[in-house]
């Protein structure tokens, strides 16, 4: 089953997704509201949906499939990673094969699959990022791997763009992504349910979805999800490892490798090439059995630059 929400004349909905088009859910439910009831209960409710007659999927503005309590983005691929340090000519660090790392994103910078995409603020290095995204569907703490896979209610591709020399910056500090990082990120175009993409689930347990990203018509990377370093249900284990996670919860995957973002491309190349995205340009991404994505970047707010730190004298006692 897949669910999407939707915005048309003024009115939001959310409702089930066929090949005809979109199937109003009754009133006032909501996508995290089914979320939050469980699969068993979202499935009644969209065969019910399915019954109705349907919108067609052009004439309306997709937003995101669920407003997300909180957005945990991992690295979970090893090749994007490669691709990021290797400017420094150095390895992968140990650190990252111990265990998955993520950092928390803004749900309020959450955006359609349509929607346009506006350059952060005094960027001049804006990226996309390849992803998939699970959502979880119970609350749990200290989940197990395997109950964690059956706390997963479905999957969405995700966009994380980046304002990489924002990002590097901020990171120089030994601290954040922060403002390199939350001013957008794509959730869409619908949510598809766990079941659905079971079929394309390897030996190993990994999902072996085909995921690839385009700039204005031209390829510019493509991988596969099984890539990845850990599966879902792991990355969910160690979210809620001595804390607790929520239903509507949303996990990235982190970014492919092959070209699943511009940054490792610089990297390997030494070269801004793929030069950084620019207001007109088109970014689509499209991963198997979920659906694709398209965001036009657009001019950002043109804002005065940052004050920097004051030196600090070291005073310890207020003047007499």
């Amino acid at each position: 089953m897949r669910f999407a929400t939707w915005e048309a004349d003024g009115v939001v909905s959310a409702g089930a997704v066929s090949d005809a088009g979109l199937h109003a859910l009754p009133e006032g439910t909501t996508v995290l509201d089914l979320v939050r009831a469980g699969l068993s209960a979202a499935l009644e409710a969209g065969a019910e949906a399915l019954r109705g007659p349907a919108v067609p999927v052009d004439s309306v503005r997709l937003l995101p499939p669920l407003e997300a309590p909180t957005v945990r983005d991992f690295v979970a691929f090893e090749e994007h990673v490669e691709g990021m340090v290797a400017p420094s000519g150095e390895p992968v660090a140990p650190e990252w094969y111990q265990a998955p790392t993520f950092y928390f994103t803004n749900p309020y910078a959450l955006i359609g699959a349509h929607d346009d995409v506006a350059v952060p603020p005094g960027s001049q290095r804006f990226d996309f990022e390849l992803e998939v995204a699970a959502v979880v569907g119970r609350d749990g703490a200290s989940l197990t791997p395997e109950q964690a896979r059956e706390a997963i209610f479905g999957y969405t591709v995700l966009n994380d763009w980046s304002a990489r020399d924002l990002q590097f910056r901020e990171m120089a500090v030994r601290l954040g992504p922060a403002k390199g990082k939350d001013s957008a990120t794509t959730l869409g175009p619908w949510l598809v349910t766990a079941d659905e993409l079971e079929p394309h689930r390897d030996d190993e347990g990994f999902l072996a979805l085909d995921m690839r990203v385009s700039v204005n018509g031209t390829e510019i990377g493509q991988d596969l999800l099984s890539n990845m370093g850990w599966p879902f249900e792991e990355l969910l284990a160690y979210a809620s490892r001595g804390t607790e996670v929520r239903a509507g919860d949303v996990l990235g995957s982190g970014t492919c490798g092959n070209g699943g973002c511009l940054g490792e491309l610089w990297g390997r190349r030494g070269e801004l090439s793929p030069p950084p995205l620019q207001p007109g340009d088109v970014v689509e991404m499209t991963v198997e059995g979920i659906g694709t994505i398209r965001n036009r970047v657009v001019e950002g707010v043109d804002l005065p630059p940052v004050r920097a730190a004051r030196p600090r004298p070291r005073t310890r006692k207020r003047p007499a």
